[in-house]
């Protein structure tokens, strides 16, 4: 045996033992690449986002002042821009006029319908008065009348009385010739008589007043009637006079509807910064009309960033919210951002090739096959915390790496 084959044989079991040893190291790290892969999952197709908004303004007008400029950061409520104000002061000036205009028509209203109300409490003063004066010449009448009896009875008492005395006259006067009855008794026959006669026409005398009386009390009588239901209808009239502020007061909400519109506008030409955020896309200047919707420039919300990972299908499973992730940036590779997971998505565009088109009437399926299918990505947000608004942007590509534990 020459000195080669001795070697050769002394170095075979040193090439096995290393090569067993390869294979077993290579083994495990497979095996830890595959739990960690799983466990750990890692993607480099990834983007930082943030919300953005587009500022546009509400009013319309000529920008005439403009504070920020293209890529500036801004804290909420710092002023971005003005637009003409003249137009809305004066729109809230005319609002505010036709509004105290139409209050002090409802004052003078208001004391034109106190008016009102007066005079119908004097109409209705004036109803009572006008009962009291039928109480009181109803009562007049009732008296009359038992005066007028009262001179009718008397009358008659009168007319009996000098009735008696004629007849007693006439009887003497013819036996004073025959000398039956003195001249003393006829002459005191003919002065009863004559005091009777006399008694008669004052008793007439005073039924015909009585009757006057009864006459002009029943004539003011019925004066104070129609004095009443002349009354009555003026106190009817006065009622259906008095006015209502209805109509008036039913435009108070829509003229403090529109002061509250034009104040809403004159407000709206200053824009503030709704939140802390970063200006981009400003395209700008003083002087240029601004339309309502229309979008004049951007903002990053600088308050909150993602990093939009794209993870396969198969890894979903190791990724819940919740978990704590890391997010690197190529701006600043050597640092690493804490993130957490804030939720995993539901569904993405269905890949054509695969499924066909989905639309109205029968599926269009591939009749083609393909041999090599891939994985399908879904788009997991992990929210960066404590972000710095001057190291993100809005597009920048990420590494993401969920901790499984």
């Amino acid at each position: 045996m020459t000195m080669f084959e001795l070697g050769q044989r002394t170095h075979r079991p040193i090439e096995r033992r290393l090569t067993s040893g390869i294979l077993a190291l290579t083994l495990v790290l497979g095996l830890l690449v595959v739990w960690r892969a799983g466990h750990h999952p890692r993607t480099d197709d990834a983007e930082i986002f943030a919300n953005l908004i587009g500022i546009a303004p509400q009013v319309e007008g000529p920008i005439v002042e403009l504070n920020v400029h293209d890529n500036q950061f801004v804290r909420k409520g710092d002023l971005l821009f003005i637009i003409d104000p003249r137009p809305y002061q004066y729109a809230l000036e005319k609002a505010e006029s036709v509004q105290l205009s139409l209050e002090g028509e409802i004052g003078d209203e208001q004391r034109r319908i106190a008016s009102q109300v007066s005079g119908v409490s004097v109409a209705k003063a004036g109803i009572q008065t006008a009962e009291a004066d039928v109480h009181h010449w109803a009562a007049t009448v009732d008296q009359a009348h038992a005066d007028v009896s009262n001179a009718e009875q008397g009358v008659a008492r009168v007319k009996a009385e000098w009735t008696y005395a004629s007849n007693n006259l006439h009887r003497l006067e013819p036996l004073l010739d025959k000398q039956f009855v003195t001249a003393d008794q006829v002459d005191r026959a003919r002065t009863s008589e004559a005091a009777q006669a006399q008694a008669l026409k004052q008793a007439e005398s005073q039924s015909l007043v009585a009757r006057a009386q009864l006459k002009s009390a029943e004539a003011q009588y019925m004066h104070a009637q129609s004095a009443l239901e002349e009354s009555r209808a003026q106190h009817q009239e006065a009622q259906h006079a008095v006015l209502t502020l209805d109509p008036l007061v039913s435009q108070r909400g829509a003229r403090a509807a529109e002061v509250k519109n034009a104040q809403y506008n004159l407000d709206n030409c200053r824009v503030y910064a709704p939140f802390d955020a970063i200006i981009t896309n400003l395209t700008i200047a003083e002087g240029q009309y601004a339309h309502v919707g229309q979008q004049v420039f951007t903002l990053i919300d600088a308050r909150t960033w993602w990093a939009l990972a794209n993870f396969r299908e198969g890894q979903l499973h190791h990724i819940h919210p919740g978990m704590q992730a890391y997010v690197y940036i190529p701006s600043r590779p050597t640092e690493r951002f804490l993130g957490v997971v804030d939720s995993i998505g539901f569904g993405v565009t269905p890949d054509a090739d695969v499924v066909g088109r989905l639309g109205p009437g029968l599926p269009d399926v591939q009749r083609t096959l393909n041999w090599v299918h891939l994985a399908a990505r879904y788009p997991v947000r992990v929210r960066v915390k404590n972000p710095s608004p001057d190291i993100f942007r809005v597009g920048e590509t990420a590494v993401v790496t969920i901790d499984g534990r």
